[in-house]
């Protein structure tokens, strides 16, 4: 992905230009991965206005940078920062644009400190979510990676579905899941799996443990698997046994919900409106109370990007963004349902990643 990793650069230059900035200098290393390729734990990089971006990096990954990204100078230091700022007041520059979301306080004022000891006329300035801004909208080559890593998460829901059922321990399918999804080709699960069984369900963000499947327990699942560097999100909810009225009726209201919400996510559409599609026909049910989250967020390099899709958020969807939707309803003492699909906006619908049926499955 040279090419790729090039033309994303100069993107990004174009920004730091219109910002009256002579360069930016690039500490989250997630933003350094998708600028370079280069996946470590201690880069930075400096992407001036105009000329060559320089990568800084210690001496366990030089090795790594000159063959992921020849391209690039590399400078090896362990303060990769502070080199790449020493490296931009040797070339003149002076108002450097920083990543203020990334750095700490502590690490904002060492670079302060390295401005003054270098005596120079830099400026450290905070630019913004530049590269964040950049990474909403996918290329085609990331969005074939979703898709691999969303037909990971597919193949392992189906390879597990004969092992959920009464008596099984909601800590047992996690394994089994995660297990599953290494064994179908997923790099490791894209975050910790959620099982959530009878009442366990009306928490959202519920931790798998040692209760059991019964029968009439509603189990949702919240999974995904990491490919290539690229996190897929799928939910789904299942019955053991045969469900309750409550519960189908819960079920086909969530199932509604996702639909219009799949329904409302076309290019131009306002973030919190999409939300809104589906929270409206929960809130008609008697249930707005009981959807406490957003429909749905962005993926890629990571398993929440923006646009993050809610009732207090801004901002419009556009061509090739990678987002999830993924309504609930959580019932306490009672139980919990939610879906949740990862899908490609286009121009003529959504391009569904995740492709297990939403059909309420009986186990």
């Amino acid at each position: 992905m040279g090419e790729t990793h090039i033309a994303r650069r100069r993107r990004l230059a174009a920004l730091v230009a219109e910002r009256d900035a002579g360069a930016l200098l690039v500490t989250r290393l997630v933003n350094v991965r998708y600028l370079t390729g280069l996946d470590s734990s201690r880069a930075a990089l400096l992407v001036p206005a105009d000329g060559p971006a320089v990568l800084a990096t210690d001496g366990r990954y030089a090795g790594m940078a000159a063959e992921v990204c020849p391209e690039l100078p590399v400078v090896v230091d362990r303060q990769v920062a502070e080199a790449l700022l020493a490296r931009a007041a040797a070339d003149g520059r002076s108002r450097i644009g920083f990543e203020a979301h990334d750095l700490t306080v502590e690490h904002h004022a060492a670079l302060l400190d390295e401005a003054e000891r270098l005596d120079t006329a830099i400026e450290p300035v905070p630019l913004g979510r530049l590269v964040e801004e950049l990474r909403m909208v996918k290329d085609e080559e990331e969005i074939a990676l979703l898709r691999e890593a969303c037909a990971i998460t597919d193949r392992a829901f189906e390879a597990v579905l004969p092992e959920i059922r009464a008596g099984v321990t909601e800590r047992a399918v996690a394994v089994a899941l995660e297990r599953a999804m290494v064994d179908s080709g997923a790099e490791r699960p894209a975050f910790e799996s959620i099982i959530a069984s009878g009442p366990n369900g009306a928490v959202p963000h519920h931790h798998p443990g040692g209760r059991e499947l019964e029968r009439g327990d509603l189990v949702t699942m919240d999974f995904g698997a990491l490919y290539g560097g690229y996190h897929a999100d799928m939910t789904r909810t299942v019955a053991i046994g045969e469900p309750a009225g409550w519960q189908r009726d819960l079920y086909d209201l969530v199932h509604l919900a996702q639909r219009a919400g799949l329904d409302a996510a076309v290019p131009g559409a306002e973030t919190k409106e999409v939300d809104a599609a589906a929270r409206e026909i929960i809130a008609a049910a008697g249930h707005g109370g009981a959807f406490p989250h957003g429909l749905g967020h962005g993926v890629g390099l990571e398993i929440h990007e923006a646009p993050l899709m809610g009732y207090d958020k801004t901002g419009k969807l556009m061509v090739r963004v990678p987002i999830t939707a993924e309504p609930g309803v959580y019932l306490t003492g009672r139980g919990g349902v939610r879906i949740e699909d990862t899908f490609v906006v286009r121009a003529d619908g959504p391009e569904l990643l995740t492709t297990t049926t939403k059909d309420l499955l009986v186990l």
